[in-house]
């Protein structure tokens, strides 16, 4: 009887740190891998600086882009710029000009 008692305690005693080991590693495991977890800060990290870049590229490309627009407005026109527009709207070119067509996908 006395053995059976001893095994009982000894068993649930061990169980019990079995599950506190358990939850312990669950929790270790995820503040590693999971959603919030020091590989996510990484991945994170490597996406903020792609985009950074992506975000400076834009705005090359917006600069230029109001740059020339800036050039058709209608108090201060730059005849190369109206000329440029005006032989793409027409499909007006002289013979020594180079043509690059852009074909749509």
């Amino acid at each position: 009887m006395v053995s059976r008692t001893r095994l009982k305690s000894l068993l649930a005693g061990l169980a019990l740190y079995t599950m506190a080991a358990a939850i312990v590693g669950y929790f270790g495991v995820n503040a590693y891998t999971g959603k919030y977890g020091l590989n996510a800060r990484q991945e994170l990290d490597q996406e903020i600086i792609a985009l950074t870049s992506e975000l400076a590229r834009l705005k090359r490309e917006r600069a230029q882009g109001e740059q020339r627009v800036s050039l058709l407005r209608s108090d201060r026109v730059d005849p190369d710029m109206l000329d440029e527009r005006a032989r793409f709207q027409l499909d007006y070119a002289h013979p020594r000009d180079l043509i690059r067509v852009n074909k749509p996908n």
